[in-house]
């Protein structure tokens, strides 16, 4: 199963309400994700912006591409990229840099058996 970490930067003077609007994501928005396959979904953030995302999927790009298409997340995603210092050309959703996994410990752990 793939494992995915994102990573985007918010705005430092928008960070108290991207906080304070994840503490209750829209019930569609939290279906739409789950009905794209994404599960064990979490956003950490620094207290500079850097803002770093995990999640596991079965194919990261059946999600995306559902996720683009379900019109549950227009809405959310229109006010969520305010947030976000700007990817040239992208969508902060669709364009955030993942970052390349270096280390699992059930990996290794699994291979000593």
């Amino acid at each position: 199963m793939p494992r995915v970490c994102f990573q985007l930067q918010v705005r430092p003077e928008r960070m108290a309400e991207y906080v304070e609007r994840h503490r209750a994501v829209w019930p569609e928005m939290l279906q739409a994700i789950a009905d794209a396959g994404r599960r064990n979904y979490s956003l950490f953030l620094r207290g500079d912006g850097l803002l770093i995302g995990y999640y596991e999927t079965d194919d990261d790009t059946a999600s995306a591409a559902a996720l683009a298409a379900d019109p549950r997340t227009a809405a959310w995603e229109a006010e969520a990229a305010d947030f976000f210092e700007s990817l040239p050309g992208t969508r902060p959703d669709q364009g955030a840099p993942q970052l390349p996994e270096v280390f699992h410990l059930e990996d290794q752990l699994a291979r000593l058996n």
